[in-house]
């Protein structure tokens, strides 16, 4: 993650910095006649429904609030996987791997406030205090206050939540910690040029399909079948202006971002539970991770051929990754004994 891939806050960062990728036809054919689409490129880029993905869906009411909370759920044993998203995405950004994480685990994935059906009194405040409350209270409210082991996985925006909420240690019962392509250094370096990323990105969508189409051309998600599932979910119908638009206004929030990253190494390094870290590339590891890793405090894995979102273009290796994890780590249905994590529900030995 450097300067040039921008990989932190808006995960839009190819789609920007390098030129738009041109179909073949078009530079290598420039003069044949330009071809209306075809119904079947219209089905390329249709939208899918999540179901045959996840399981259920579900609106979390946070007591003495009007905050909702959707969620996303599947599988029916094992520990939970609580996916966290990064920014401007949604919980459907796990689909894929869903379907197959679900196989030996639970999986939920959450739509954090001000992005997906999640609504909340306060959209705009993306400040990591807020955003570790709501992911607390869901856990609290989905589960009471015995939950079942959870391993919380957060991409980009997410993995700070993820690792902010882990420090916390508020969940009595997490087991494990995956943060997806997000660290401390690279990160807030990147933060003068989200600004300008956000407001030169595609702004407006005349339908759904031509959101999908820009976000795989674009470079911002590699896998089609992936964007047909996510990116609906991260857009709204504006009537006035009859198109499109980006469900997050993250370009309004910025007085939050350094807030997500600054202590993000120590936090994720000092944090008691088996920790894994993928990264889409070797160059992103700053100092402190960097002699962490060397001290083997933490898992890290560099997915090769892949973009920001490591688990929207390769689902299948994504999901891999995480079940190696939990066996790794003997992460069963009631959570591991960590050293020095004592959960407040177990009785003690006498």
């Amino acid at each position: 993650m450097d300067s040039s891939t921008l990989a932190s806050l808006p995960e839009e960062r190819e789609s920007t910095d390098q030129p738009q990728q041109q179909d073949q036809s078009l530079s290598a054919f420039a003069s044949l006649p330009h071809r209306p689409p075809t119904q079947t490129s219209l089905q390329k880029y249709s939208p899918v429904d999540w179901l045959g993905y996840f399981d259920r869906e579900d609106d979390i009411c946070i007591p003495d609030s009007n905050d909702v909370f959707h969620v996303y759920m599947a599988g029916k044993e094992g520990p939970v996987v609580f996916c966290l998203h990064g920014g401007g995405y949604s919980g459907l950004s796990f689909a894929l791997s869903a379907k197959i994480i679900k196989e030996k685990a639970r999986v939920v994935a959450m739509d954090l406030r001000g992005h997906g059906k999640s609504t909340s009194e306060n959209d705009l405040d993306l400040s990591i205090e807020t955003m570790c409350n709501d992911v607390v209270a869901v856990v609290k409210a989905m589960y009471g206050d015995s939950p079942p082991a959870i391993v919380l996985v957060g991409h980009s925006m997410g993995g700070s939540v993820a690792v902010h909420v882990a420090a916390r240690k508020a969940i009595p019962s997490l087991a494990g910690l995956v943060v997806v392509d997000v660290v401390e250094g690279t990160a807030l370096a990147s933060l003068i040029h989200m600004q300008k990323i956000l407001s030169s990105r595609m702004q407006h969508f005349s339908s759904i399909e031509k959101a999908i189409e820009w976000s795989v051309r674009g470079g911002t998600l590699r896998n089609i079948d992936s964007a047909r599932l996510s990116i609906p979910t991260t857009l709204k119908y504006n009537e006035s202006k009859k198109c499109y638009i980006y469900r997050a206004r993250l370009e309004e929030t910025e007085q939050y971002w350094r807030g997500w990253y600054e202590g993000l190494s120590e936090k994720f390094l000092s944090s008691p539970v088996p920790k894994l870290l993928l990264l889409a590339g070797t160059d992103r590891l700053d100092r402190a991770l960097t002699i962490g890793q060397m001290q083997g405090k933490f898992q890290m894995v560099v997915v090769r051929h892949t973009g920001h979102a490591i688990q929207e273009d390769v689902p299948e290796e994504f999901a891999t990754l995480i079940l190696n994890f939990i066996s790794r780590n003997r992460i069963g249905p009631h959570g591991v004994e960590i050293p020095g994590l004592r959960r407040p529900f177990q009785s003690q030995p006498k």
